[in-house]
Parts: C-alpha cells; sequence; structure tokens
C-alpha cells in the first residue's frame, strides 16, 4: 500500500476518482454473477481494512480508537461506507443505473450547500463554474443510459443519496480528530462498516451470502486491490480538499466508468451521454484549475467613467465591511454544531 503524503489535492481527487470509476463494472459484473450488494459491498471494506492492517501495524499507528475518534469511525464507517453502499446498490434494480448515477451526481452541489451552512471552505467562482459543468455533464450521461422505469416512490428515495453522501463529506470535516492518521481513520471506518454490514447479513438469512463472491475470483481481486489504493487517499483528500473538492470524485469516477464499460463490457452510448462525458472532464479541468489558484484576471486599465469607478469602490468597501460579521456568524454556526457533536 504506497503512501499518499507526496500527491496533493488534484492528483488525490483523480486517483480516486479512476479508482471508484472501476469499480462501478466490477459490482456490474459481480452482479451478472449473482452476488449479493450486501457481500459485494463487505468485500470492499474488508479489501480496504486487510491492505491497511500491515501498514499501520508496522507503523505503529494501529491504536484502538477512543471517544472522539471512536465516534468518528463509527459513524463515517454507518454513513459513508455501509450505508451508502446498501442504499446505492439496492436502488438499482428499482430505478436503473441510468438514474442512480444520476442522483449520485448531485453530491457536490448538496455538499456545496452544506458546506457554506456550517462555515466551510467553499471554492472560487472558478471552482463553482467547474462543479456546474460537471453537474451537466454527468446529468446527460445519466439520461443517455437510460434503465429500467422506477415508481414515484423510489425515486424519492433516491434523492436521498446526494443528501447522505454530503452529509457524510460535511461530518468527516467537521469532527475530524486532532492528530488522527488519514489510514488509520480509514482502516477503523471500514471496520464499523464490516461490523454493520455482517449484522445486516444475519438479520436476513443471507450469513452465507459471501461465498457467491467465489463466482468471480478475479474480479473480487481486483476490486479488493482498488479499494485498498483508494481509502487511505480518500480519507487524506478529506483533509486536504475540504468536503466540496472531495464530493468531485463523483463526476471523474462517471467518466472513466463510462470508458471501462465500452471498452472493456461493450457497452453502448449515444452522443448525448459522449458530450456529456466531454462537458463533465471540462468541469475537472476548471476545478483542477480553480485548486491551482489560476484565474482569468482583467486588463489593469478599464475605461471606467468617475461614477462608475466610485460605484465599484464603495461596493468593495460595502463588501469588506461584511466579510467579518458573515466569518464570526459561520464561525458561530460552526462552533454549534460542534457541542452538538461533543454532547453526542
Amino acid at each position: 500500500m504506497p503512501e499518499v503524503r507526496n500527491v496533493g489535492p488534484v492528483g488525490l481527487l483523480i486517483w480516486c476518482g479512476a479508482l471508484l470509476g472501476v469499480g462501478f463494472p466490477l459490482s456490474k459484473i459481480s452482479a451478472a454473477a449473482g452476488v449479493s450488494p450486501i457481500a459485494w459491498a463487505l468485500l470492499v471494506s474488508m479489501g480496504a481494512s486487510l491492505s491497511l492492517f500491515p501498514v499501520l501495524a508496522a507503523q505503529g499507528h494501529l491504536k484502538l480508537p477512543r471517544g472522539k475518534m471512536l465516534r468518528y469511525v463509527v459513524i463515517s464507517g454507518l454513513v459513508s461506507f455501509a450505508g451508502i453502499n446498501l442504499l446505492i446498490f439496492g436502488l438499482v434494480p428499482k430505478l436503473g443505473a441510468g438514474q442512480v448515477g444520476m442522483m449520485f451526481a448531485l453530491s457536490p452541489v448538496a455538499t456545496l450547500a452544506l458546506s457554506a451552512m456550517f462555515g466551510l471552505k467553499t471554492p472560487s467562482r472558478l471552482g463553482l463554474l467547474g462543479i456546474g459543468f460537471g453537474l451537466v455533464g454527468a446529468l446527460m450521461v445519466a439520461f443517455g443510459r437510460g434503465g429500467v422505469d422506477g415508481t414515484v416512490l423510489w425515486s424519492f428515495v433516491g434523492l436521498t443519496i446526494p443528501l447522505i453522501l454530503a452529509a457524510g463529506n460535511v461530518y468527516r470535516t467537521l469532527d475530524w480528530p486532532e492528530g488522527a492518521h488519514p489510514m488509520a481513520l480509514a482502516f477503523w471506518s471500514h471496520g464499523a462498516a464490516i461490523v454493520a454490514l455482517i449484522a445486516v447479513m444475519v438479520a436476513r438469512g443471507e450469513a452465507d451470502a459471501f461465498l457467491s463472491i467465489a463466482n468471480v475470483p478475479w474480479v473480487a481481486a481486483v476490486q479488493i486491490v482498488a479499494a485498498a489504493l483508494t481509502f487511505p487517499a480518500y480519507f487524506r483528500l478529506q483533509k486536504l480538499g475540504g468536503p466540496v473538492l472531495l464530493s468531485q470524485i463523483g463526476y471523474v469516477a462517471a467518466a472513466v466508468g463510462l470508458v471501462v464499460g465500452v471498452v472493456f463490457l461493450g457497452e453502448r452510448y449515444g452522443p448525448i451521454s459522449w458530450t456529456g462525458a466531454v462537458i463533465t472532464a471540462t468541469g475537472v479541468a476548471l476545478t483542477i484549475l480553480a485548486q491551482t489558484g489560476w484565474s482569468a484576471s482583467l486588463p489593469q486599465s478599464l475605461p471606467l467613467g468617475r461614477r462608475t469607478r466610485a460605484r465599484m469602490w464603495l461596493g468593495g468597501c460595502e463588501k469588506e465591511a461584511r466579510v467579518p460579521k458573515q466569518a464570526t456568524l459561520l464561525a458561530a454556526r460552526r462552533q454549534a454544531v460542534l457541542k452538538l457533536l461533543r454532547q453526542a
């Protein structure tokens, strides 16, 4: 398991998104072979945990979580891994891959809204433009895929996917344990997910469902490697880039899944889907530019009149006066949320 300390937020975004994108066609192959969705979700978490165990043990980071860290890994494991995977795998037969993918693509917008609400880092105008491009492109890919017609009820249930993803992204940023190692958080969060998924299997009378993975041994091996490479980088991206940047791995994953499906699974997509893939790539490029600090600058000297310059100056002063007040309100809101978490 390689270290990811020297990889920046942009590299981590592409890394995690690409590996998650590879996982989509793998799960499709496993489902066609009769593997239970719960068993496949359990395989992902077990693969991540087992690959991280020797590295953490050798580095001395394998310590039982207590206090704030214990709360963090339990909530993260239940919400961001076990819960969301069960929801996604359960809804695909009801709504089809296209509509579920569309719901997944809405997570950056939901994450942005929650991040702004709780006073976390929000992207620049260029970053917002990138999110907009990515969202439009992802919706075009999703609609171009088609899928199974679902009922109105299941469609409403599907709307919880971006909300749960956004809540998990924001929570992990708000409640990040000080001094905790990202790989340790990944290991113990997946450990909590494993316990939850096994409990669900036993409760449903599917204790032997995990044996169905033997139907696709090579696919399972690739999935384990992908999970092992994904989640340490995933948690480091959470720490470095914040929840909004983290949520955009969905755009990268959608594009990679599209290409892998066409090349290796023989899937066929129409012009709308390919146009959406190009727009998504444009959105990712804009996000990368925003993350690296690039911005388009206006000419230094503009032919503006005195009244226009005066209005611009007064507007700038008013904006600067509002910023401290807004920052104070957001900080107070954030502290209130953290206080509620500590009391829970």
